[in-house]
C-alpha cells in the first residue's frame, strides 16, 4: 500500500485555499486604500506646516500659491484639497475638492475627523 494523498483530499485543500484567498484579497485591497488615504492626510498636514513656515519667513503665501514652487507634500494634498490663502491676516483656508476618487473621499473624511479640512481657517 502506497502512502499518498487521494484526489478528494487534494481537491478539498484547493477549495479551502480558494475560499481563504477570496476572503483575504478584498481585505488587503481595503488596507492598501486606507494607507493611501492616510498618506494624503499626512501630506496635507505637512503642507499646512510648510505654508506656515513660508508665511512666517516672508509674511506671504506667495511661494505657496505658485504651483512650480509647491513641495511634494502640497502637490499630493492639492489632488484632494483646495487652499485659499489671505496674506493680510495670515489665514489659510483648507477645503475639500469635489471628487469621485475613493482615496480622496477617504482622505477628506479622515481630515475632517482630525479638523484639518472642511473649509476652516488656520491662522498664522
Amino acid at each position: 500500500m502506497k502512502n499518498a494523498f487521494t484526489m478528494i483530499e487534494l481537491i478539498f485543500v484547493i477549495v479551502i485555499i480558494g475560499i481563504l484567498a477570496a476572503v483575504a484579497i478584498p481585505k488587503l485591497a481595503a488596507t492598501r486604500s486606507d494607507a493611501e488615504a492616510s498618506n494624503i492626510v499626512q501630506s496635507l498636514t505637512q503642507c499646512i506646516n510648510d505654508a506656515g513656515g513660508e508665511y512666517m519667513m516672508s509674511s506671504s503665501f506667495h511661494a505657496f500659491t505658485q504651483d512650480a514652487n509647491l513641495t511634494q507634500n502640497c502637490k499630493v494634498a492639492k489632488k484632494c484639497f483646495d487652499f485659499n490663502e489671505s496674506d493680510e491676516n495670515g489665514t489659510l483656508e483648507v477645503g475639500n475638492l469635489a471628487t469621485t476618487d475613493k482615496k480622496c473621499i477617504e482622505a477628506q473624511s479622515i481630515a475632517s475627523e482630525n479638523i484639518l479640512a472642511v473649509t476652516h481657517s488656520i491662522n498664522f
